[in-house]
C-alpha cells in the first residue's frame, strides 16, 4: 500500500549513501538476464535489480516506433515498478518481454516522470497487467490538454502499424510532495519537482542502491527541450547538485552517470541559452534576431541542436522577456 509522506526528502548523506549501499548488499537473490539476453533486448543491470533501457538518440520515426527515452525497471521481493514505457504500445510491449524475461514478479506500479509521449505512450503496453499508475500532481491536467495532438502527430510520425493499439492512459495515484512506494524489501521514494523541464516532472530514488532516477531532468548528449521553465530548471539543477547519491539515470544519455556528468553539460548549456536571451533582449533584439544567434557555441556538443535549438531559445525568451 502506498502512503504519501509529507515531509521533505532527506539529502542523502554519505552515511546515508553507504547505509543504502548495505541495504543493496541484503536485497533478495534476484533472477537476472545473462548479459547475452540483456543484450539482445537492450537493457542493462547498472545496480542489483535495477534495470536500464537506453533510447535512441533521435526523433520520433517509423524505424524507431518511439524508442527514444530511457525506460527503467526496479525488481524488489514481492514486485516490479516501471520507470517511464516508451513512445509507443509496441515499445511499452517489448519492455514488458524484457520484464519477463528478468523476473516472475508482477508488475506492480507503472511511474511517469512526466507527460511526453516518448515516456508515456508505452503505458498502453502494461495496461492488462492492471498497475497502479503514477506522476507528478500536475500530470494528468497537462497531458490531457494534450493528448489529442500528441497522439495525432506521433501516429504520423512512426505510422499505423507501430502505432496500433497507443492511447493515453492518465495516472490514478498522484504525487503532490513525495510518496514511498514499498516493492517488498525495497522502498522507491517519488517526490514532485518544481517547474523545470515541465511543470510535471518528478524523481524516483530507489533507496536500496542510491540511484536516482531523473527523467528528463537530465539530458546526455541529445540537446535537452524546454517545456517548463528555463531558469526553474537552472534551479532545480543547482539543487540537485547537492544531493549525494550513487548513480543518476537520465531520461536521454547513459544508463548510469554521476550526478555531475549529467548535469554540468546540461547546465552549461541552459546557462549559455539563459545568459544570450538576456542580453538580447537588453539589447532590445526581435526574438527572430535572437534565435539566429543566441548560445551558437554550444551546437557542436549536442545531437539535434539544429532540430531543436531555436525553439529552446523561443521558449527562453517568452519567459525572459517578463522578467
Amino acid at each position: 500500500m502506498t502512503t504519501e509522506s509529507r515531509s521533505h526528502i532527506p539529502t542523502m548523506t554519505r552515511q546515508g549513501f553507504l547505509r543504502g549501499a548495505a541495504a543493496a548488499s541484503l536485497l533478495p537473490c534476484l533472477p537476472v538476464l545473462s548479459k547475452a539476453h540483456a543484450a539482445a533486448i537492450g537493457v542493462v543491470e547498472i545496480a542489483p535489480g535495477l534495470f536500464v533501457h537506453k533510447g535512441q538518440h533521435a526523433d520520433v520515426n517509423a524505424e524507431n516506433a518511439g524508442d527514444i527515452s530511457n525506460m527503467s525497471f526496479i525488481v524488489g521481493r514481492e514486485s516490479v515498478a516501471v520507470i517511464d514505457t516508451g513512445g509507443s504500445a509496441r515499445i511499452g510491449a517489448n519492455l514488458r518481454e524484457a520484464i519477463a524475461a528478468a523476473t516472475d514478479r508482477p508488475i506492480r506500479y507503472v511511474i511517469n516522470t512526466h507527460m511526453h509521449p516518448d515516456h508515456v505512450f508505452g503505458n498502453a503496453g502494461f495496461a492488462s497487467a492492471k498497475p497502479e499508475f503514477v506522476a507528478h500532481h500536475k500530470m494528468a491536467r497537462g497531458l490531457s490538454a494534450r493528448a489529442e495532438g500528441y497522439l495525432a502527430r506521433n501516429k504520423e510520425w512512426m505510422g499505423d502499424a507501430n502505432f496500433a493499439g497507443t492511447e493515453v492512459i492518465l495516472p490514478a495515484t498522484a504525487v503532490a510532495t513525495t510518496l514511498d512506494l514499498d516493492l517488498g524489501g525495497r522502498v522507491l521514494r517519488l517526490e514532485a519537482r518544481p517547474t523545470a523541464h515541465t511543470d510535471n516532472d518528478m524523481t524516483v530514488l530507489d533507496t536500496a542502491t542510491g540511484t536516482l532516477l531523473l527523467g528528463d531532468i537530465a539530458f546526455s548528449g541529445r540537446i535537452p527541450t524546454i517545456d517548463g521553465s528555463i531558469a526553474g530548471w537552472l534551479k532545480l539543477i543547482a539543487k540537485l547538485k547537492s544531493e549525494s547519491v550513487a548513480r543518476v539515470v537520465p531520461g536521454h544519455g547513459p544508463p548510469s552517470m554521476s550526478m555531475s556528468d549529467a548535469l554540468l553539460p546540461l547546465e552549461r548549456y541552459l546557462t549559455a541559452v539563459a545568459t544570450e536571451v538576456r542580453a538580447a533582449i537588453k539589447d532590445g533584439k526581435t526574438l527572430s534576431e535572437t534565435t539566429e544567434t543566441a548560445a551558437l557555441s554550444e551546437k557542436d556538443a549536442w545531437l539535434l541542436f539544429a532540430e531543436h535549438h531555436k525553439r529552446n531559445v523561443t521558449a527562453a525568451f517568452a519567459e525572459l522577456e517578463w522578467e
